[in-house]
Parts: C-alpha cells; sequence; structure tokens
C-alpha cells in the first residue's frame, strides 16, 4: 500500500470533509440503524454549517488521511471547551472513521498516533474517547491502543438513544519519558 499522509483539514477542504464523514458514517452503521435516521444524522452532523463551525472552534481540529492522495479517513479532536465531557488536562478523540476499503492497513492507526503526538505537544496527561458499545472492531482498537472503560454517555442517532463507552488512557509525564 502507499504510504499514509497525515494532513490538517482547513476551511477550504469543507466539501472533502463532508464527503468523507458522510461516507464512512454511513458504511460503519448504515446496516445497524433506519434509513430515517441516517438520514437524519447525516443531513445535520454534516452539514456545511455543522462543519464550518466546528472547523472555526478553537478548541476542536480535523486531520486528513489520505493515500495516493485521495482522502481514505478522518480524525476530530477536542479539548477544553469543546469536549463532549468537559475533562480536565484532556484531549478527546471524537473521531477516528475509515474508508471500510482501507481498514486493516494502519490508517486508523496513524490517525490514532497523530492525536497521541498532538496530546503530547499540549501536555495534556490523558486522552479519551466515546464509543458505540456495539462496535467490536473500534473496541478492539482502543483496547489494543491501552484505553479501558470509566464510563457510558448517550448518544443520539435520529430518534434512536444509543450507548457510548466512554474510555480513557491515561499519557505518562513528558519529563518522565525523557528521563528514562
Amino acid at each position: 500500500m502507499e504510504q499514509i499522509t497525515i494532513e490538517k483539514v482547513t476551511s477550504t477542504d469543507i466539501i472533502k470533509l463532508q464527503e468523507i464523514g458522510r461516507n464512512t458514517f454511513f458504511e460503519a452503521f448504515a446496516e445497524v440503524n433506519t434509513e430515517e435516521n441516517m438520514k437524519d444524522y447525516l443531513e445535520n452532523s454534516f452539514s456545511e454549517e455543522k462543519l464550518k463551525a466546528e472547523l472555526n472552534n478553537k478548541n476542536s481540529q480535523f486531520y486528513f488521511a489520505l493515500v495516493g492522495g485521495n482522502v481514505v479517513a478522518y480524525l476530530k479532536i477536542n479539548v477544553g471547551e469543546a469536549q463532549n465531557e468537559k475533562m480536565d488536562n484532556a484531549l478527546e478523540i471524537e473521531r477516528i472513521y475509515v474508508l471500510k476499503a482501507f481498514h486493516g492497513k494502519k490508517v486508523a492507526q496513524a490517525l490514532y498516533q497523530k492525536a497521541i503526538d498532538i496530546a503530547y505537544q499540549i501536555q495534556v496527561n490523558k486522552v479519551w474517547l466515546g464509543v458505540w458499545e456495539e462496535n467490536s472492531r473500534a473496541l478492539r482498537f482502543y483496547e489494543k491502543n491501552g484505553f479501558t472503560p470509566f464510563g457510558k454517555h448517550s448518544f443520539w442517532l435520529g430518534n434512536d438513544e444509543q450507548t457510548d463507552l466512554l474510555m480513557k488512557k491515561a499519557l505518562p509525564n513528558i519529563n518522565e519519558l525523557k528521563a528514562s
């Protein structure tokens, strides 16, 4: 497989972000949700207005993963007030979504590593996320990367209330790493 490149998403990338967001979410969840709930979620959560607001939030960042110059996945991270659950000294991985054709090809791992690198750069001491309790593939991925469950919260997909497991990973202090 060609090399994976990670690029920060800018406001000029709004249509590409909308496309990869809708496509990856649809691939991941259309089979297990109603058409009506999927349509509602995709229209509202990936509208140009909503994505512009998220891109303009100083506490959120998006990154694309590209293979052969094509966007195949994306990452969204949040800190401070942008987090879905407010946590001190933490970075939230809100989304890592990869096109199915690129599952198992280290794309998610590259985006995950980008999030961890940023967490160290901004010197937070934990990374956390919410993952749908029935998404076994994602749960295995995060467990493999050292995340452990610490709670739950509701996620609404249209009119369907679903449960996300909250998972976290403590990061060693950057000074401790330098000393070892």
